[in-house]
């Protein structure tokens, strides 16, 4: 399901994929307003299905590490406030989410970005099961 939900550089928030134009793609804002835009091959677009973290060993992806606070948060969008957090706060909770991620290489910002995106995500219902269990060809 990750695969299907986009990050647009320069634009806030997360994008559901919902069509694919001829030189286009036509994404809807997770957010509220749920608005649709064309987005353009100049734009650089990542799927979160591609984005790992980095660990001590090896690179972890970014659903596995949702499932981990999935499963600490029973569910339920993080009750931390990740806008005001200290950098030791911020630490803390990554270190809850992937125990040996690097931390010369995760900076603060990530991690705030790693709870707005769950939060959305979690408020939009989307699963990450499936994800981790492996995916099926499109």
């Amino acid at each position: 399901m990750l695969r299907q939900i986009l990050t647009v550089a320069g634009k806030p928030g997360l994008y559901r994929l919902v069509s694919r134009g001829n030189r286009n793609l036509i994404v809807e804002s997770l957010d509220a307003s749920h608005k649709r835009m064309p987005v353009f091959a100049t734009d650089r677009v990542v799927s979160l299905g591609e984005i790992a973290m980095y660990t001590d060993e090896e690179e972890v992806p970014l659903s596995q590490v949702m499932k981990n606070i999935y499963d600490k948060e029973g569910g339920k969008p993080t009750a931390f406030d990740f806008r005001k957090a200290s950098k030791d706060e911020l630490a803390e909770f990554m270190a809850t989410a992937l125990p040996n991620y690097d931390r010369d290489r995760v900076y603060p910002s990530d991690m705030k970005r790693l709870a707005q995106w769950y939060n959305l995500l979690v408020e939009n219902g989307i699963s990450f099961e499936e994800e981790t269990a492996g995916e099926t060809a499109e």
